[in-house]
């Protein structure tokens, strides 16, 4: 027991003595780091001194080298400007100078001027005493005042002047009729020249082919039902004689008789032809004819620029192709006045399109005569007002026979490209019958005035020549006379183009030698 005892304490000792010889040795190195520290931090020190001392150094060289540039750049900027100062002194010195130098010379001029005005006043005093006595003596000569004389003198000037201006004023007048027959000319020449449309000469019947005679008497029916049931729908006669194999459509109105010809046409082909069936063709034919009407205005206004035309007027205009009027196709007649005005109001730098849109629509009017009484230009005039046209369109197409005020130059154009139209070589025929009886009536007319002798129509009715008794018609009646006849032709007759009335008076002394 003793023995472990001993060695515990003894082991005790031993670890005493091992941890003060840990705890020396640790203190010892502790020391020495602590010592190596300080010596390093020493040295970061001094090192932090140095270079501290050396960056101090280079900003004071860099701030002074700064201050020696700014001062340098101070001391140029003061040069330039002491420079420029003296160059401004020395300009203001310059214009002192020149400005004394010009004061001096205003001086002297307003000197010189000052005495020359004085002696002009002394002139102008002069010359008004010698005016006056000038006046005076001329006025003892005379017997006149001066008053008088002014007078006179501005009376023979007025005269002069009034003669000289006359003579002026007709040189300028004759100078502009040549100049506007001329280019009138060469812009109806041009206008012709750049619209040749084709005339088209269309008839009051149409002929229908039959594949053989046999089908005339399908085409009758039994005791004439087919025939009848078929003139009763259409409105159209059906013309079925000897002629082989071919029937004759006859009607006034073109539009009854295309949709007769279509649906007998097509009755044809079917070869079914009853009466249930005719009425059947017919309605169709009827709904063909009015898209081919819809579709040949909308033609039309495509083919001539015009836009924006209501879907009525767009109708008549289709309606149009059916309609003749002397053989012309009014149509076709429409789209040339359209493309005539057009180009006129592009030679006269007016508007195109008004007097395209115009020009085109003209003509509707002569749709409606047979439902509306009046002058178809009148009334094609309202249609266009009631479908929201522009005054100077309705007034135009209103206008172009002359029923209305011409409003705008675009409505002469319409007038003129009308007439143009309708009085080309071949653009519309007669029947002999009409064209005898219109000649006939255009004679009538001129002998029921007093004092004619004869009248001839000539000129296929364009001209009626009128010789008058010279001793009941002077030379004013003659005028006179042919005055009113124009204005009875026009009332009483329908016409292409123009007629001529040229009145003759001749006066004739007869003697005999014996």
């Amino acid at each position: 027991m003793n023995k472990v005892l001993i060695w515990i304490i003894v082991d005790i000792i031993v670890l005493v003595i091992l941890g003060l010889l840990l705890y020396k040795a640790i203190q010892s190195a502790s020391k020495n780091k602590i010592e190596g520290l300080e010596k390093e931090a020493e040295t970061l020190l001094e090192n932090a001194k140095r270079e501290a001392e050396a960056t101090k150094k280079e900003s004071i060289l860099e701030a002074k080298e700064e201050v020696h540039r700014l001062r340098n750049d101070l001391e140029r900027d003061s040069r330039e400007r002491r420079n420029e100062i003296q160059r401004l002194e020395r300009r203001i010195i310059q214009r002192e100078e020149s400005l004394d130098k010009k004061s001096d010379l205003l001086e002297k001029k307003e000197e010189a001027l000052s005495k020359r005005l004085q002696e002009i006043d002394e002139m102008e005093a002069n010359v008004q005493e010698l005016f006056a006595k000038r006046r005076e003596e001329l006025e003892r000569i005379a017997t006149l005042s001066t008053d008088e004389a002014r007078e006179i003198l501005l009376e023979e000037v007025r005269r002069e002047i009034t003669h000289e201006t006359a003579i002026m004023i007709k040189e300028i007048e004759s100078r502009a009729k040549e100049e506007a027959d001329k280019k009138a000319r060469e812009i109806i020449t041009t206008a012709i020249q750049r619209c040749a449309a084709d005339h088209v000469s269309e008839s009051t019947v149409h002929v229908v082919a039959l594949p053989n005679d046999e089908m005339k008497g399908r085409i009758i029916g039994r005791e004439g039902r087919n025939i009848r049931t078929l003139e009763t729908l259409t409105g159209v006669d059906l013309i079925i004689d000897d002629t082989p194999e071919a029937v004759i459509l006859s009607s006034f109105d073109p539009v009854r008789r295309e949709i007769a010809k279509i649906a007998l046409e097509k009755l044809i082909v079917d070869g079914r032809i009853h009466p249930a069936r005719i009425e059947e063709m017919v309605e169709r034919a009827t709904k063909d004819v009015e898209n081919d009407i819809k579709e040949e205005g909308e033609q039309a206004t495509l083919e001539t620029g015009v836009h924006g035309v209501h879907p009525e007027i767009i109708k008549l205009l289709g309606r149009l192709k059916y309609r003749t009027s002397y053989g012309q196709n009014v149509l076709k007649h429409s789209i040339e006045v359209s493309y005539l005005a057009g180009v006129m109001a592009a030679e006269l730098g007016l508007d195109v399109n008004l007097a395209k849109r115009a020009g085109l629509l003209h003509d509707i009017g002569k749709v409606a005569t047979q439902e509306e009484e009046g002058r178809h230009a009148v009334i094609g005039g309202d249609l266009a007002k009631k479908y929201g046209e522009s005054q100077a369109v309705y007034n135009a197409i209103a206008a172009h026979h002359g029923d209305v005020e011409m409003l705008t130059l675009e409505a002469v154009l319409v007038q003129a490209a009308d007439a143009i139209s309708a009085a080309r070589p071949g653009a519309r025929r007669e029947t002999l019958e009409a064209y005898i009886k219109r000649l006939e009536k255009l004679e009538e007319i001129a002998n029921s005035y007093e004092g004619v002798e004869k009248s001839y129509a000539i000129q296929a009715g364009r001209e009626i020549r009128i010789m008058v008794k010279p001793d009941q018609l002077d030379d004013a009646g003659s005028v006179e006379l042919a005055r009113s006849l124009a204005k009875s032709i026009e009332e009483q007759l329908e016409y292409p183009g123009q007629i001529k009335i040229n009145v003759i008076r001749e006066t004739r002394a007869v003697d005999y030698a014996k």
